[in-house]
């Protein structure tokens, strides 16, 4: 993408990104350790967006650099087609030990990656961004027992998220 159009991109998300309502209310998970965060991630539901409409077999895959920086990649299929976007993350300066990364995709300018809630066991996360537009439910398998994806769903709609309109891709 041209520079200038990441510019304006970037200025279009910050301005409507204003009217939506944030998640500044919502605390992220304590005692987060990214290490055990990375690797891969299946999508299990999402709130929808032009991003990733219509992608099925979604997978996001984290891994640790050397220098203390994430590297993401969103993976999905479209129409038989895989489609790859690649970024970077970092730990939100000033909240060490809690679940809040900076994600960049279009660098330099970098969105909100909130982690709600983080299963002990590690097996599934509620994630979301700086607004209420943003949700997804990740899990390290492909799918998850639906008294689990029931609980969640309850979780996010106390917390003022759409459920109502979740996606769930096709494995």
């Amino acid at each position: 993408m041209k520079p200038f159009f990441q510019f304006v991109f970037a200025a279009l998300a910050v301005a409507f990104g204003g009217c939506a309502r944030s998640t500044a209310d919502l605390p992220a998970v304590e005692n987060f350790d990214l290490q055990a965060y990375a690797g891969r991630w299946y999508e299990i539901a999402r709130l929808p967006h032009s991003f990733e409409r219509g992608l099925s077999s979604v997978t996001a895959d984290y891994t640790l650099n050397a220098d203390g920086t994430v590297t993401v990649e969103n993976r999905g299929v479209k129409g038989g087609t895989a489609r790859t976007a690649r970024g970077k993350a970092r730990l939100k300066k000033g909240h060490a030990g809690r679940g809040e990364l900076e994600v960049t995709f279009f660098w330099p300018f970098y969105g909100a990656y909130r982690i709600l809630h983080l299963e002990p066991d590690g097996s599934a996360a509620l994630v979301t961004s700086g607004t209420r537009d943003y949700f997804w439910i990740l899990a390290r398998m492909p799918a998850l027992p639906a008294e689990k994806l029931d609980r969640f769903r309850k979780q996010a709609e106390n917390w003022g998220f759409a459920v109502d309109r979740l996606e769930y891709p096709q494995p």
